[in-house]
């Protein structure tokens, strides 16, 4: 028999059967619409969370001043380690494979705007500072060069500090009092999703030139460093790298992890890599686990078939045919009848996915617009690839043992069965 003559037989035993059948393959849609939809929102969960990561910057490392830990220098540990003026330059002077560097300060100043004075978290950096943080411009400009070597004073929004000060006026051209001197708004930032920061997220940060920070502070000292690798695999070696440029300045041992303290987020974000990759292979499990209950009944329906057709076997081994010639016969059986419900089952999955509406999850409380940052299902080719070999698996593990039962049959008993 060719696979053409094995493939009509194969239909005109499903259609025989059509209720039957019918509600087996209803068993089959089911489990691959709840395979899709699972996988569908693990991927959508995964995607919104680590765009709310990557919110704080791109490949980003920061280090600020801890106590030290070790003796070193002719010093006892427990020593306080605090950033100088001139610690980012020797950095950046003595390791040329960092992509990027900037200081930065963390205060709250005190921003008036005609009779309006409100409280602000602001942070002082240098120009690198916007690429690395990510901090993208939706009205006005980002800083430029001229504005650090010729010391304008001039002030950068965060979306939702701009909204509290101005309260939906336009800020780029105003000029506002920041503990008493004038600033020039030049730029308002892109609202964004950021569930990682430090002194709060971006939207609500105002930003200046680090060097302002000595005319509104009298502080020349930066609280922290940050800096990006030039790729993201030396990140290990540059951290270790800046700890030994800052303990050859600061006179501790550039093994002591307490005296500089760090935040990679490269290595935190291979962790969070690895948690959604983990969450997806959860659910893809739970999903096929009830793929396989229709598999149940795929099995069921062809150890029933294999019972009606014990005398059709019987005959067909009279006639020549081989014990894998059945077997291949009742596993292209099973095999069709999960493929016509597989096919079914995706056209239903991706109606699913479009009629879900989206479920809220960073959108209120960042204030975005088209549901930004939420969790929208969409069924991809990967999602769809992926469901189909789970249920290929499915279909010929649950035809593999009526077509195995019906291949070890003797044709003279198969013959004598009524």
């Amino acid at each position: 028999m060719n696979l053409s003559e094995a493939l009509t037989e194969s239909v005109e035993s499903l259609r025989r059967n059509r209720l039957r059948s019918g509600l087996t393959m209803l068993g089959i849609v089911w489990g691959l619409v709840t395979v899709v939809l699972l996988l569908s929102y693990g991927r959508a969960v995964s995607n919104a969370v680590m765009e709310g990561f990557l919110g704080f910057g791109n490949d980003v490392i920061m280090v600020w001043g801890g106590q030290t830990s070790m003796q070193a220098g002719g010093q006892r540990s427990g020593q306080k380690v605090h950033f100088k003026d001139g610690d980012m330059e020797a950095v950046r002077d003595s390791l040329p494979f960092l992509s990027a560097i900037s200081r930065e300060t963390d205060d709250t100043f005190s921003v008036k705007y005609g009779p309006k004075v409100v409280a602000i978290s602001s942070k002082a950096v240098d120009l690198p500072y916007g690429r690395m943080r990510r901090l993208d411009i939706d009205q006005g400009r980002f800083f430029e060069a001229d504005d650090f070597s010729q010391h304008r004073q001039v002030i950068i929004f965060g979306a939702h500090a701009a909204q509290k000060l101005f309260s939906g006026y336009p800020p780029v051209g105003q000029v506002v009092q920041v503990e008493g001197q004038p600033f020039t708004v030049i730029g308002v930032l892109r609202n964004k999703i950021q569930d990682s920061s430090n002194n709060g997220p971006d939207n609500e940060n105002i930003f200046v030139p680090f060097d302002t920070m000595r005319t509104l502070r009298q502080q020349r000292d930066p609280d922290s460093i940050v800096f990006q690798p030039s790729t993201a695999e030396l990140h290990l070696r540059s951290l270790q790298a800046v700890r030994t440029v800052l303990a050859q300045r600061h006179h501790f041992n550039p093994l002591d992890e307490k005296a500089v303290s760090a935040w990679d987020t490269i290595e935190d974000g291979k962790q969070l890599v690895a948690f959604s990759f983990a969450l997806q292979v959860l659910l893809g499990i739970i999903g096929a686990m009830t793929l396989a209950v229709g598999g149940v009944g795929v099995m069921n329906i062809m150890l029933v078939s294999v019972t009606e057709r014990t005398r059709e076997i019987g005959l067909m081994k009279a006639l020549g045919a081989r014990p894998r010639d059945i077997l291949a016969q009742f596993l292209l059986e099973s095999f069709v009848l999960t493929f016509l419900a597989g096919v079914a089952g995706i056209v239903v999955s991706i109606a699913t996915t479009y009629l879900v509406p989206p479920m809220p999850l960073y959108s209120a409380m960042y204030q975005t617009a088209n549901h930004d940052g939420d969790i929208i299902l969409h069924a991809s080719f990967g999602i769809m690839l992926a469901s189909f070999i789970i249920l290929g698996l499915v279909g010929v593990v649950s035809g593999l043992l009526p077509a195995i039962r019906a291949a070890n049959m003797d044709p003279v008993v198969a013959l004598r069965h009524e």
